[in-house]
């Protein structure tokens, strides 16, 4: 059975091209006007998912047209090596049942990916909104069931209110400014985040390419040295999201922790941010990070903006 026979007249599915970058942008704009009020989505960040050179977008990537007008978009990703396969699904409540045949060709093809891992199962993991287009009811009777919640982050930002705090005793801050610093960056980032949930080991050149290396402005990313302990801690933000700042990672070594470089970290970004100007900053969170940063975030002010749920489906593959 082709593409087309399996939907109903009117619809029809491709895969994504670079070129595409456009109109997926529009439509996740769309989608966030829908659930949170407001567009959010910058063209940037769609732009670097589809030159990913692991995107695979032939295979991987999947665009839904009704009468031409593009109404869902999907995009799987295989960094595992494993049954782990994380998706990115984006629908409007226009045509359930055509958004749900997408979500079908995702998860046949993440069963797919896993069998050619060598996996005896594929677990698939996509990230919806509390309140998504998608009826949540279609996911659990699809066997999906919510594994994690993440909060986005606010807080406003004033030159007045904010100034760059002094670093703590025997603590040193420098920018990411060449190389070298950057594969310090990445081996920080892969120690202090080693055991966060849905976390996959990269090597420098796969978070180079995660990054988008070639275009980020390594002055927004700094490493702060500890006497006693070295480089420690890593704060990596960016500049480039309309609607905010915004602050990627901070990250902490174990043997560091206890010592207020989380707060200084933070505050340090308030204050570089409201001295550039923005008047917003934001972040993400794992709610059930057993490190304690939600809790750390809303002593800083930080509240939140809008909420988002891991859900997961775990589906055996055809040997």
């Amino acid at each position: 059975m082709s593409l087309s026979d399996a939907l109903p007249s009117g619809l029809t599915v491709r895969p994504a091209t670079f070129d595409d970058a456009a109109a997926v942008c529009a439509l996740l704009n769309e989608i966030d006007r829908l659930e949170i009020g407001r567009a959010d989505t910058d063209l940037y960040e769609i732009q670097a998912d589809l030159k990913h050179p692991e995107a695979d977008l032939e295979h991987n990537s999947w665009l839904l047209f009704d009468d031409g007008r593009l109404i869902a978009y999907g995009l799987l990703w295989d960094e595992s090596g494993g049954e782990r396969i994380d998706a990115e699904y984006y629908t409007l409540p226009d045509r359930p049942l055509a958004s749900e045949h997408l979500l079908d060709l995702m998860e046949a093809r993440s069963a797919e990916r896993a069998a050619a891992n060598g996996a005896d199962r594929a677990v698939l993991h996509l990230e919806l909104g509390i309140e998504p287009t998608l009826d949540p009811r279609v996911m659990r009777a699809r066997g999906w069931t919510p594994v994690r919640r993440y909060n986005a982050m606010v807080r406003p930002l004033s030159a007045a209110a904010d100034p760059l705090p002094q670093p703590p005793p025997g603590v040193t801050l420098r920018t990411c400014a060449d190389e070298s610093d950057r594969r310090r960056t990445h081996a920080l980032l892969q120690d202090t985040f080693a055991d966060e949930f849905d976390f996959h080991p990269r090597t420098y050149e796969q978070w180079s390419d995660d990054v988008d290396a070639e275009h980020a402005d390594w002055s927004l990313v700094w490493i702060a040295q500890v006497d006693g302990v070295g480089d420690a801690a890593v704060l990596r933000t960016r500049n480039n999201r309309a609607s905010m700042a915004w602050i990627g990672h901070i990250g902490v070594l174990r043997q560091a922790r206890g010592q207020g470089l989380g707060s200084y970290l933070l505050r340090h970004a308030f204050g570089h941010y409201a001295a550039l100007g923005r008047d917003r900053i934001g972040l993400g969170v794992d709610t059930d990070n057993s490190s304690g940063a939600l809790a750390l975030y809303e002593r800083h002010g930080m509240t939140r903006d809008y909420a988002v749920q891991t859900w997961e489906l775990i589906r055996p593959v055809a040997r």
